[in-house]
């Protein structure tokens, strides 16, 4: 069994991004008092390690540490100045031309896994991801202000052949939708 430090760590790297110590005490069944004594262990346990506990008044988050911040940095800027690469663009292509998609139809889409492409994307600040309205626990990517002011245009829906590409994606969906359809009918 974990102790308590222990499974905050794994929650926060789970989580990727930070959390109200409210909710994270009601997760443990402690008191914020008790989570304030397993966070000081948590963090006391991370030092000098890679990565280290960011703390604030109401929530907490793991992130690297700072002492990691030049080798980080490096990675960083060695990932900006690659370019996109032919899966990049896909994955781009995918969000920009059906004007927002999440993880599963871009695979869908491309037939291989985009998470790579993803965080390239994400990082580079052409992409952000927002909770999709019909299932809150997906995410569901979009093109940036940024993007779109890189491309020149407003909207995703003024990029070339938009409204044709959008067309010719709904009927290839709705086809393989008939196709499975098909296929599960018993004969």
């Amino acid at each position: 069994m974990l102790t308590p430090p222990a499974t905050v760590e794994a929650i926060l790297f789970a989580s990727g991004e930070s959390i109200r110590k409210e909710h994270l005490a009601t997760l443990l069944s402690i008191t914020e008092t008790e989570l304030e004594a397993v966070l000081r262990a948590l963090s006391d346990s991370l030092k000098g390690r890679g990565i280290a506990l960011l703390e604030t008044e109401t929530a907490v988050e793991l992130r690297t540490s700072p002492e990691a911040f030049d080798i980080i940095k490096k990675l960083r800027e060695n990932e900006f100045t690659r370019d996109l690469g032919s899966a990049g663009l896909e994955t781009f292509a995918v969000i920009a031309y059906q004007e927002g998609a999440t993880r599963s139809d871009i695979d869908w889409v491309r037939g291989v896994n985009s998470s790579t492409s993803l965080r390239t994307l994400l990082l580079r600040g052409l992409i952000e991801g927002v909770a999709d309205p019909l299932d809150k626990r997906r995410i569901r990517y979009n093109l940036t202000t940024e993007a779109l002011a890189h491309l020149g245009v407003a909207r995703a829906s003024e990029l070339p052949r938009a409204t044709e590409l959008k067309e010719t994606t709904a009927a290839i969906i709705e086809e393989e939708a008939a196709h499975a359809a098909a296929e599960d009918l018993p004969t």
